[in-house]
């Protein structure tokens, strides 16, 4: 029987935190006896790893993004990194991190470990080799693409975004009983019915005049204020909703400026109500992170991704344009690309209807009933939400 799930998260960006986030949220709603924990893990394991390892991957990506894309391409799978440099990594990080760590463990005594992060999986699949932990081990991938860093022989299942990554884990050796696909799990309030209209009227949009989303993720990296400036104008002919994160210093340069603009121009900063603004928009405009992807494709969201940083985005973003439910855009090209998909109605609708047809609004659901109802992991059964 499962009492308590252990999630191991690593605080880099926003996304693998609120996936976690996601799941806890499902986990109360579909067993509300079950005791879930979310642990940042170098946070909470070695405050040192915390600061120069996601230090140094944050600067990398604001100053050498081509850099961190080359280090990424390098230890995909069959590449120079992906052997000698993973065993060396996770070394490194087992020495550093894996002592504090597996004395949590042992004390909190989870029946699941679940981790929504590469790092910490490298850390536990250590554990468990060693025997200090035997219960499953779920690995709750979060991008449209699977990493050579996700992978371990100690994992028992992994949960992906998308059907077409099956066989992308098998190329990996991975069995096919193993892989589940879910959906990457976003916050359960993508699965409530909305109205359109209605969720506009509360936010203090028009009725009838195409929505556009701008967001940088959880951080406002990007190029919002571009597209801002892009999209601004009196010849776009849409509705703006700016959502620039934590970046406090774009929010009041916007704010700022708001009269500069013809379009309608809402700024908003951190939000905790993604899922609303989502359903009030017809377009979004942004990153190619995984998370936001998947919330997007919930809510039925063409996404025009700007400019993605090399590595994971760049390999989202290709997954939505093969899928159609998407199209990368340049900065210069972007006011254009938005008019003709909304000026053509059918080519806009097919977008959207692509992306909707992705979408896994109840994924965190699924990837909980997994997780409990797993016969080796637990004979505990879920009420449907």
């Amino acid at each position: 029987m499962v009492n308590k799930i252990l999630i191991l998260s690593v605080t880099v960006g926003t996304g693998h935190m609120r996936t976690a986030q996601a799941l806890q949220k499902a986990a109360g709603d579909l067993c509300p006896g079950l005791e879930v924990t979310i642990l940042d893990t170098f946070r909470y394991a070695s405050p040192f790893v915390e600061k120069f390892v996601l230090g140094t991957y944050m600067q990398m990506l604001k100053i050498s993004p081509a850099v961190y894309g080359f280090l990424y391409r390098q230890a995909e799978r069959g590449q120079p990194l992906s052997g000698r440099g993973k065993f060396e990594f996770n070394r490194v990080m087992n020495m550093l991190a894996a002592p504090r760590l597996v004395k949590y463990i042992q004390s909190y005594q989870p029946d699941v470990i679940v981790c929504t992060h590469p790092f910490p999986l490298g850390i536990i699949s250590f554990m468990k080799n060693k025997g200090l932990f035997t219960g499953p081990v779920f690995a709750t991938i979060t991008d449209f693409t699977i990493h050579s860093f996700w992978v371990f022989p100690e994992v028992d299942y992994y949960l992906v975004g998308a059907e077409q990554l099956i066989e992308q884990c098998e190329e990996f050796g991975l069995c096919r009983e193993q892989v589940h696909f879910t959906g990457i799990p976003i916050d359960p309030a993508f699965s409530l019915p909305v109205n359109k209209k209605e969720q506009r009227a509360r936010l203090g949009l028009e009725p009838d005049l195409p929505a556009v989303l701008i967001t940088g993720g959880g951080l406002g990296m990007g190029g919002l204020e571009e597209a801002v400036l892009a999209l601004g104008g009196p010849a776009a002919n849409c509705q703006l909703m700016v959502v620039t994160g934590t970046n406090t210093l774009l929010k009041d340069r916007l704010e700022k400026n708001l009269q500069a603009f013809s379009s309608r121009v809402k700024v908003f900063g951190y939000v905790d109500n993604i899922h609303e603004l989502m359903a009030a928009a017809d377009l979004m405009v942004g990153k190619a992170g995984g998370l936001s992807c998947a919330e997007a494709m919930a809510a039925g969201l063409p996404v025009f991704v700007l400019d993605p940083l090399p590595g994971q985005e760049e390999r989202n973003a290709e997954f939505l344009v093969s899928m159609e439910a998407g199209v990368r855009v340049k900065e210069q090209e972007l006011a254009d690309q938005v008019r003709a998909y909304l000026a053509q109605s059918s080519r806009f609708q097919a977008m959207a209807r692509a992306a909707a047809a992705l979408g896994r609004p109840r994924a965190a659901f699924d990837a909980v009933n997994i997780m409990v109802n797993d016969r080796e992991a637990s004979q505990v059964k879920c009420s449907e939400s």
